[in-house]
């Protein structure tokens, strides 16, 4: 018979807890970043007060792409979370509500277009920023709710060296979790 060394197995256990720590620590640390939404300027896509987890060492490993949702820093410090639409060399144009990329008309899955059709103004990328094309190291960026986001509309293009990083989850805060369990 075998006598269980159970020194030896609290050992393991511990050893194994704390590499898991370190590696939680140093995760959150160097490659995640939490963020609260605060707006509705991207609803439906995210909520007022949803907790955000975005990812700052994705765009090392890859591209930013078209309709990554990112957060950056602003020239003023505040940070934004916005749909990236436009890459450099992009066309980008709004035309009866719908959102029209380098020619093609663009279905928007994550916008409500029954608030929208009639609501937003036309525009392409020259009257609102001088430009006819996105220049390179910029990015054109919109909320997904277009009736009341402050965006690219607004601001003009954004730098890419701005970009935090890639909004990879969201999640309600335990408050938020607690009001959609009670009712």
């Amino acid at each position: 018979m075998f006598k269980q060394n159970t020194n030896h197995n609290q050992w393991h256990v511990m050893k194994l807890f704390m590499t898991f720590l370190l590696l939680f620590v140093f995760i959150k640390a160097y490659v995640f970043s939490s963020f609260v939404v605060d707006g509705i300027s991207m609803e439906p896509t995210l909520k007022d007060g949803n907790m955000i987890m975005v990812n700052e060492m994705v765009y090392t490993y890859q591209a930013i792409d078209h309709f990554d949702i990112i957060v950056f820093k602003n020239e003023d410090g505040s940070y934004f979370v916005k749909r990236v639409i436009g890459l450099p060399g992009d066309q980008v144009e709004m035309k009866e509500g719908h959102l029209y990329l380098n020619g093609n008309k663009i279905e928007e899955s994550y916008i409500n277009y029954i608030q929208i059709d009639s609501i937003l103004m036309d525009f392409n990328l020259e009257e609102i920023t001088g430009e006819s094309h996105i220049p390179a190291g910029k990015l054109f960026v919109l909320g997904d709710n277009r009736e009341r986001s402050l965006d690219s509309r607004n601001f003009g293009f954004i730098n890419q060296e701005s970009v935090v990083g890639k909004v990879d989850l969201h999640y309600w805060s335990m408050s938020q979790l607690a009001v959609k369990l009670i009712n």
